[in-house]
């Protein structure tokens, strides 16, 4: 058995005459933080998307747990251990921060429709647990008591903390994060960082996508950088913070701006 998690391996994609990841190589470990970062248009979300199967990559492999990912469906994918959250937030709208997480846990669940109407007792236990599950979620997050607010009603912030509730209801190896401190002011950013580290001491391998250098070099244990579809650098964050190709790709244009 291999010693990594996820294993990526000369991944390329193309779309048409766009190629948006070319032989793009790196492996997680368990246990691992791994940051993913680039300028706009490095293929980062193309990454994710790949490993997510929303798409199916033009050649390389994708690894996860010892077994290939490629040509998946979505929803297996999910049940394979796989979860993620999405740059633009995705949530139920009118549904509440709890039915939202159970949500997640139904990604489990084994009962059929059949049972679901007739109400079975094997389907009423899971709806119990699937109850329990997610109020221990909100509660690991910190919005507990926004159980039965409204996903739309919630302060962005707490928006935020609900999706990757959700994605753990799925009962994930692997957590993959995009963007997730996009439009976060600087204390919701280093709340995030105790959250995904308390995320990893739980058990869980996280797959980070972010534009925040404080918050990628902050977390990471690993980093892999991207820039026009091509690995450029991969390492340790002092490492890479400090090699020119990155500070020139995209380091430089975030000091630049700040």
């Amino acid at each position: 058995m291999s010693e990594h998690l996820l294993e990526v391996a000369d991944l390329t994609m193309r779309f048409g005459g766009v190629t948006a990841l070319e032989n793009v190589s790196f492996r997680i470990k368990p246990g691992e933080i791994l940051g993913l970062i680039g300028p706009n248009g490095a293929g980062k979300t193309t990454c994710f998307n790949v490993i997510t199967g929303v798409y199916t990559p033009t050649s390389g492999s994708v690894v996860f747990d010892g077994g290939s990912l490629v040509g998946v469906k979505r929803h297996d994918i999910t049940k394979k251990g796989v979860a993620r959250t999405f740059q633009n937030i995705r949530l139920f709208p009118e549904m509440s921060a709890l039915e939202n997480v159970m949500v997640g846990a139904d990604a489990h669940h084994r009962s059929s429709v059949v049972g679901a109407i007739l109400r079975t007792p094997r389907m009423r236990a899971e709806e119990r647990h699937g109850r329990e599950r997610a109020m221990e979620l909100l509660g690991f997050m910190g919005i507990a008591d926004y159980a039965p607010v409204a996903a739309r009603n919630l302060p962005y912030g707490y928006q935020r903390r609900l999706e990757i509730a959700r994605a753990l209801a799925t009962e994930p190896k692997l957590l993959c994060l995009d963007e997730p401190a996009a439009g976060f002011n600087p204390a919701e950013k280093a709340e995030l960082n105790e959250i995904i580290f308390r995320i990893r001491d739980q058990g869980y391998t996280v797959l980070l996508i972010e534009h925040d250098m404080k918050v990628v070099m902050g977390v990471s244990d690993h980093v892999v950088v991207l820039d026009f579809g091509r690995k450029i650098a991969e390492g340790r964050p002092e490492v890479v913070r400090e090699n020119p190709d990155v500070i020139a790709a995209y380091l430089g244009v975030a000091d630049d701006a700040s």
